[in-house]
């Protein structure tokens, strides 16, 4: 007995394990999770330091080049790039595929904490590390707006309620807020003051840091009873500050807010952001590497309204760019397009085969091939995604054609007198090779893509697995199900009237014989011609692929652009807010443009304001986006002072260094002098070429600087040394973190910082007091110890 006679002489068997297949689809597709493309993404981990006031130059030297040579030791690191701008570094690790993410990130731990010897100790906390690739868009936007509270307030329910429970999502790898700072306790320094009293900068940081104790005192056990001792040692307000005792002259004592404007403010003055034109806490979701969007949204859906509740009143938590809306329409045009496939081949089996019940067959074996497929790439660990769609929408071509070939071989036997079950037998066990030879045949043409490597592997193997797949099915059913239902079917009618249907279909196929015919004596006639198309069909072709725009994955209409605000390298925060708010204004006005959010300061460079555009829906707008941005780009080319980007994320996103543009090049060199000299050198003659546009660069060494020279004789003579130079400064120009204030919630500082007429004045340096030993002053002003001037940096 032959396997395909087995299981035409089973049919309850058959049955059964074709609803076993079926059952074993709606399984899969329940479990599959949602994505729009198949996990290709880098495992890419971002560390961040903060040392706030610190110059790009010292920030690199001292901070960034530790961390370097330590990660630089980790397994399977292909690429690492650092950013240093003022006050922060951030250092992008880019991993093999192959890679696993949590393996990575332990090992980054690992050379973080062997690193931290070497780091300078001004740094507030350790680096932090984040399972995040900074070239990816925020998968979804929050913003934080209120009529009522203020934005440090905003910020603090941010930090404090939000981002713990978002982050403990699964698959989150970053949650970045932006748009203002935790609160802090501000003061802001009088130099003039404290040189009436004879007292230093570091004098008053060494009373901040007194003023805050919180440490343990202990317990006292008398008798049955333990008593814990408290005491009032930390002060929580700016009014607390005010009264603080820094120094004695004259046996009268000199308060804090005899020299110095004490405030309730916060750690970071130069923040901004925007919800619309509203003033906003932006919050951005990042996913890690492999992380499943859809169902990290999903959850994150299922806790807003936790998270809303826990808002005080009159904070309202908003969401913007909702990525997985995009992914789920995409997909569902997909389902559609799967379905309409099926739908059509079994119309078109009906029109030639003529009858119902023939065409009921391949009716059946479809959806069972394509759900037995589901059930099976659920088990491979496979996603339901635009590439494991279209591989089963091409797939719908195959499986019919192997029911067909069986179908037709059956149909013969059964027109020749054979009983519908005696024609099964024999019509399936001689097509049986055939069917398989083909299958094998069709597999072997996907082997060159399940075998290539890289990103283009990792893109296309979903896809020529699921084809594998689905053609492993369809030959199983073609030779089981298939011939099953051809012998409980009468598939002939013995009256020979096959109806009007069968009638017509066979009168256009007469047609279509006689028509070909026609041509085929032609072609026949004329010999000459038809040999000469045949190289003329390749010199076409070969012309066509050569002018054809060439790319890895097309350009989708995602609803999102990204923007960039890149202000004058020497634009100060203040001057670099209004053009932000320039910018949402024009951007606002763009009949294209559903809704803008952005932020200036932050972690984001020092000139720098990002931009995230929702744009109305396609169905709406008679644009597509690149004529979107043309358009944005025409509103803001006459702003002075800062210049707008926009671009297009696409689908897939290769490398995890952002840019201002879709393309980018990476220059190397061992001369740092040299290399940047010539980045400058190839941005201009890149921004003449009229094919381009949008050209810039990350080195930006335009901005200017005031160069401080220290006398180190006179500093000598004076015991003024460069360190307390070096920490004066700081004092007066970093918003340096003097004390810590412990909450239940959350720590906030207590930040000193020069008063902003002076810390807006560069001429004020040279009226900041450095130092004062024993109660008299030693050195003047500032300007005795050092020489100030303006210049490049």
């Amino acid at each position: 007995m032959t396997v395909t006679g087995l299981f035409i002489r089973r049919p309850v068997a058959t049955t059964l394990l074709t609803l076993t297949c079926i059952l074993g689809g709606v399984l899969g597709y329940l479990a599959l999770p949602v994505a729009d493309l198949p996990n290709i993404d880098f495992p890419v981990i971002q560390v961040l330091a903060q040392q706030p006031g610190g110059s790009p130059e010292q920030v690199a030297s001292s901070v960034a080049e530790p961390l370097e040579r330590h990660l630089a030791a980790i397994a399977d690191l292909e690429e690492m790039t650092s950013q240093s701008s003022q006050g922060m570094v951030r250092l992008t690790l880019q991993f093999a595929l192959s890679r696993d993410i949590n393996g990575a990130a332990r090992d980054v731990e690992a050379a973080i904490q062997a690193a931290r010897a070497d780091l300078p100790t001004t740094l507030r906390q350790n680096p932090e590390y984040y399972k995040a690739n900074p070239n990816d868009p925020p998968a979804i936007m929050l913003a934080l707006t209120s009529g009522n509270r203020p934005l440090p307030e905003l910020y603090d329910k941010a930090t404090s309620l939000l981002l713990p429970r978002l982050s403990q999502i699964r698959g989150v790898g970053l949650v970045e807020i932006s748009g203002s700072a935790l609160p802090a306790v501000r003061v802001e320094i009088d130099p003039l003051p404290l040189y009436k009293f004879g007292i230093g900068f570091e004098d008053i940081r060494a009373a901040l840091a007194s003023a805050n104790a919180h440490t343990p005192k202990g317990f006292i056990d008398q008798g049955g009873m333990r008593f814990t001792l408290q005491t009032n040692d930390q002060a929580r307000s700016a009014q607390a500050y005010r009264d603080l005792v820094i120094a004695y002259r004259n046996g009268r004592p000199v308060r804090l807010g005899d020299v110095a404007q004490v405030v309730d403010s916060v750690e970071d003055v130069r923040n901004a952001g925007y919800f619309g034109r509203e003033p906003a806490i932006v919050m951005m979701v990042f996913m890690q590497a492999g992380g499943n969007i859809v169902r990290a949204l999903d959850q994150l859906h299922a806790e807003l309204p936790h998270l809303r509740a826990t808002l005080p009143a009159g904070i309202q938590l908003h969401t913007f760019m909702d990525r997985s809306q995009t992914i789920r329409a995409s997909l569902a045009d997909t389902r559609m397009t799967l379905f309409l496939s099926a739908l059509l081949v079994v119309l078109t089996v009906l029109l030639f085969l003529g009858t119902l019940r023939a065409t009921l067959i391949p009716a059946i074996v479809i959806p069972a091939a394509i759900m037995g497929t589901l059930g099976v790439i659920s088990l491979l660990g496979f996603s339901l995604d635009n590439m494991s769609l279209m591989a089963l929408t091409i797939s719908t071509g195959f499986v019919v054609d192997d029911a067909i070939v069986v179908l037709e071989n059956i149909t013969r036997h059964v027109e020749s007198g054979l009983s519908s079950f005696q024609a099964a037998l024999r019509g399936a066990s001689e097509v049986a090779f055939t069917v398989v030879s083909i299958t094998v045949s069709l597999i072997a043409v996907f082997l060159p893509i399940l075998l290539m490597g890289g990103i283009t592997g990792r893109l296309f193997h979903e896809f020529a697995v699921t084809v594998s797949v689905t053609l492993c099915m369809s030959m199983a059913l073609s030779l089981s199900l298939t011939p099953m239902l051809c012998a409980r079917l009468t598939l002939h009618d013995a009256g020979g009237g096959a109806g009007r249907l069968a009638a017509w279909v066979e009168r256009g196929h007469l047609a279509m014989l006689r028509i070909y015919g026609r041509c085929l004596d032609w072609a026949l006639a004329h010999r000459a011609p038809m040999l000469l198309s045949l190289p003329a069909t390749l010199g076409l072709t070969v012309a066509i692929y050569l002018t054809m725009p060439q790319s890895l994955f097309p350009d989708e209409d995602s609803g999102v652009l990204l923007g960039r605000l890149m202000g004058d390298q020497a634009i100060s925060f203040h001057a670099l807010n209004q053009k932000m708010n320039q910018t949402l204004a024009a951007l606002q006005k763009d009949p294209d443009v559903a809704g803008v959010a952005g932020f200036v300061g932050g972690r984001g460079s020092s000139n720098q304001g990002n931009l995230f555009i929702a744009l109305t829906d396609k169905s709406k707008r008679p644009h597509p986006p690149a004529t979107t941005i043309a358009n944005l780009n025409h509103r803001l080319h006459d702003m002075t002072g800062a210049r707008f980007y926009a671009l297009q994320r696409g689908a897939i996103r290769i490398g995890a260094r952002p840019s201002n543009a879709a393309y980018l090049y990476t220059l190397q060199g061992d001369d740092t002098t040299a290399l940047y000299a010539w980045t400058q050198k190839l941005v201009a003659a890149l921004s003449t070429r009229p094919e381009l546009m949008d050209v810039s660069s990350d080195v930006l060494l335009g901005g200017l600087a005031m160069n401080v020279a220290i006398d180190r004789d006179a500093g000598a003579r004076t015991q003024i040394t460069p360190q307390l130079i070096a920490n004066t400064l700081y004092d007066a120009y970093g918003q340096r973190a003097a004390s810590v204030i412990y909450n239940d919630m959350n720590q906030y500082r207590v930040v000193m910082e020069a008063a902003p007429r002076f810390w807006q004045n560069p001429a004020s340096l040279r009226q900041v007091w450095v130092s004062v030993a024993g109660g008299a002053a030693q050195g003047g002003t500032q300007a005795n110890t050092i020489r100030v001037r303006a210049g490049d940096p």
